[in-house]
C-alpha cells in the first residue's frame, strides 16, 4: 500500500494490465499532466483491466498490500527513458 508509480507513457507500445489480486487506483494524464481519469482495478471489480493506448501518460497507486497484476506490451521490453517519464 502506498507504492506510486510516477506519471509515465510508452511511446511505442500499449500495455494491457489485468488485476491477479488486491487493489489499485490507475490514473490517466494529457501532455500537460492533468488528471483525466482514474479507475480503481479489483480482480472481480468493475475494472479487472485496462489497456493503455501507446503514448498514453499513466501512473498507478497501490491500495492493498499483496497486490499482483499481470502486465502485458507488445513486443519486446523497453526500460522507460527520461524523455518517458513525467516530472511536475
Amino acid at each position: 500500500p502506498g507504492t506510486i508509480m510516477p506519471i509515465h507513457r510508452h511511446k511505442i507500445t500499449s500495455e494491457t494490465m489485468v488485476m491477479v489480486r488486491g487493489k489499485l487506483i490507475e490514473r490517466l494524464y494529457d501532455d500537460s499532466g492533468s488528471l483525466i481519469d482514474e479507475f480503481t482495478m479489483e480482480p472481480c471489480g468493475v475494472n479487472p483491466m485496462i489497456q493503455i493506448p501507446a503514448g498514453q501518460w499513466h501512473s498507478l497507486e497501490v491500495l492493498e498490500s499483496g497486490t499482483v497484476v499481470f502486465e502485458a506490451k507488445d513486443g519486446m521490453y523497453m526500460p522507460l527513458t527520461d524523455d518517458d517519464i513525467m516530472y511536475i
